[in-house]
């Protein structure tokens, strides 16, 4: 999730980052609370995300510390390693071919938005082809400039899919999920810590990283710990431990990197086509609705599964969500997100190349 350096405000004085925290933790940390207690699926990530995005279009230009953003990524890698069963594998191995044509349509839909969006002079160059592709953000970015994109556009469309995506699918958490009747569970905060198994869950998330960022893996601090805790657990060598507080915390950090980016400066750049950005993603999110029903109809998977399982990104933010809500077969869609990951991360920049070079093609002719 980690846009390129160049991307990120300038840094502002100590003073100034400690004023603009004291500002935005008190409201991050009440929203969060209230959300929670109105059984918001996820509220510990979509409060801090709503408080950072009103805080960069005031003007706010501070970030999340890279260590703190770091140890929250691995958390979370942590957190779905925990989750993935081998059940999970025989259902993919089962359905195969539905699976393959999910993924593979969210990703023909978005290179069709963004040919169509840069195509019509929605956007200059090819920036929508490069903001339209589902996940590998970095990767994406950085390439876009290579032919001629507006990097700030691109990171702004791609961030803005994250927001919209996360309020959606936070949302629809909230409408399926039948309380009424429900015996409100205490949360406990801060459980007894079992040392074995809260020490396996640092140690993977340290040593994941750590791996992830010297084999320099897309999303390393992510995907390492997640990786390595797959591995770990599937051969029966540890368990985790994840406590409330460890994973709120890792939520607000998480949903602040992704508010902060809203910048006073990119929203100046990007006012006159915000509605049709905020609508192609609209129609890609009820794109990626209508394939969740193919899941429900030939996967025997429930409504909230399946359109999580489909959502187009970010997947650390569906993951958060799918923790959150309840009788969510997070296994599922970790599975469905990972396998569209994957297929981004190696056959993503090579289309978004292509339908890139099919613009300026049918712009010279």
């Amino acid at each position: 999730m980690d846009l390129p350096e160049d991307l990120h405000p300038q840094s502002p004085s100590r003073w100034k980052i400690l004023a603009q925290w004291a500002f935005l933790l008190p409201p991050s940390v009440a929203l969060a609370l209230l959300f929670d207690h109105l059984h918001l699926p996820a509220a510990f990530l979509l409060a801090p995300m709503l408080c950072g995005v009103v805080a960069g279009v005031c003007g706010a230009t501070v970030q999340p510390p890279r260590l703190a953003f770091n140890c929250a990524q691995a958390i979370l890698g942590v957190l779905i390693a925990a989750s993935l069963t081998t059940d999970l594998f025989s259902s993919l191995l089962a359905n195969w071919f539905l699976f393959g044509f999910v993924v593979l349509a969210t990703i023909l839909a978005s290179s069709l938005a963004g040919y169509l969006i840069s195509r019509w002079h929605i956007m200059p160059g090819t920036s929508g082809v490069w903001g339209s592709a589902p996940g590998a953000a970095t990767a994406m970015v950085i390439m876009a400039e290579a032919f001629g994109a507006d990097s700030r556009l691109v990171a702004f469309m791609q961030y803005l899919r994250v927001v919209i995506v996360t309020a959606v699918a936070a949302l629809l958490a909230r409408l399926f999920v039948d309380t009424s009747g429900a015996v409100e569970q205490v949360v406990p905060w801060f459980p007894p810590l079992v040392w074995p198994e809260f020490g396996a869950t640092l140690l993977v998330a340290v040593i994941g990283g750590l791996v992830g960022n010297a084999l320099r893996m897309p999303s390393p601090f992510f995907l390492g710990p997640m990786i390595l805790g797959v591995v770990l657990e599937f051969a029966g060598w540890v368990a985790f431990q994840l406590p409330p507080w460890l994973l709120a915390g890792s939520y607000m950090v998480v949903g602040w990197a992704i508010g902060l980016r809203f910048t006073r400066p990119i929203l100046r750049h990007v006012v006159r086509v915000l509605p049709q950005i905020t609508t192609s993603i609209l129609l890609l999110v009820v794109f990626c609705g209508g394939l969740a029903s193919l899941l429900i109809a030939f996967a025997d998977v429930d409504p909230l599964t399946a359109y999580l399982a489909t959502s187009p990104g970010g997947m650390d933010s569906i993951a958060i969500i799918a923790a959150s809500a309840q009788n969510v077969n997070l296994s599922f869609v970790m599975g469905v997100q990972m396998l569209r990951f994957l297929i981004v991360l190696v056959f993503g920049p090579a289309i978004a190349r292509g339908v890139a070079r099919l613009v300026n093609r049918g712009g010279q002719s």
